[in-house]
């Protein structure tokens, strides 16, 4: 929601429903409060028992990793994931993890008033600018596998300043895993050139093409969960087992 314009997902919601939607299955919603804006049940399944299977299978020495958020809105996902493990969490906070500006979009509501007047016994405080600090780190890196999580990789610009501020502090190797990887544009290269040594994604989103061009990309079927979840909603069953040991802040 920018420059108090509407807010898209509930058009999209509104639009499902009205088209005679009953019930939806989604997998990690970016924001799990989403599913108020639908009039119909939604189960929002997760993918990270699927990510951490993979992090104890694949990762031979995890026990010395440490979780990752690349950034502070991302922290609370980590640490779940670092909870789950049993690891450390670091969190990196600072001016290269600005990636939704408020872009200038040519909207305005209200529009813009040149000459704005305000009622003479009327002082409301100004609030301030918001200024990003230099790009540090929260948590300790050194000689540890650096494992970055989050909910969805497209722009990896963000992700590779991230691997390369980790370096910098000591990390010896380092991993993303993303539930959803759109990985579009120059993506593929731009993993190829950076620190990262691997990027684990479900096939959520299809990426064989962005595999082909870079080995360094994994995939992780999820396939298994989403099937069981429709048998079960055809059948009339509970969901519940799908939803084990899922808390309210994962």
């Amino acid at each position: 929601m920018r420059k108090r314009g509407s807010i898209v997902c509930k058009l999209l919601a509104s639009m499902l429903a009205k088209a005679g939607l009953t019930h939806i299955i989604t997998m990690d919603l970016h924001q799990k409060e989403i599913q108020g804006f639908f009039s119909f049940p939604v189960d929002n399944l997760r993918a990270s028992p699927f990510l951490i299977q993979y992090i104890q299978e694949e990762i031979p020495d995890y026990r010395n990793a440490v979780i990752v958020a690349k950034s502070p809105d991302a922290a609370k996902r980590a640490q779940s994931y670092a909870e789950r493990l049993r690891l450390g969490l670091a969190v990196i906070h600072g001016e290269a993890q600005c990636t939704e500006q408020d872009m200038d979009d040519g909207r305005h509501s209200p529009p813009m008033v040149k000459n704005a007047t305000v009622h003479p016994g009327l002082e409301l405080p100004l609030m301030m600018a918001k200024e990003k600090p230099p790009i540090t780190v929260v948590g300790d890196v050194g000689g540890r596998i650096a494992i970055i999580v989050d909910d969805i990789i497209d722009d990896v610009e963000s992700f590779v300043a991230a691997a390369e501020i980790l370096k910098e502090r000591g990390a010896y190797k380092i991993f993303v895993m993303a539930t959803h990887g759109l990985l579009s544009a120059d993506a593929p290269r731009l993993i190829e050139e950076s620190s990262i040594d691997e990027v684990v994604v479900t096939n959520t989103v299809p990426h064989e093409v962005q595999k082909l061009q870079c080995p360094k990309i994994k995939t992780v079927d999820i396939s298994l969960i989403l099937s069981e979840a429709i048998r079960r909603i055809h059948n009339g069953e509970s969901m519940a087992y799908l939803f084990r040991n899922i808390t309210v802040d994962d």
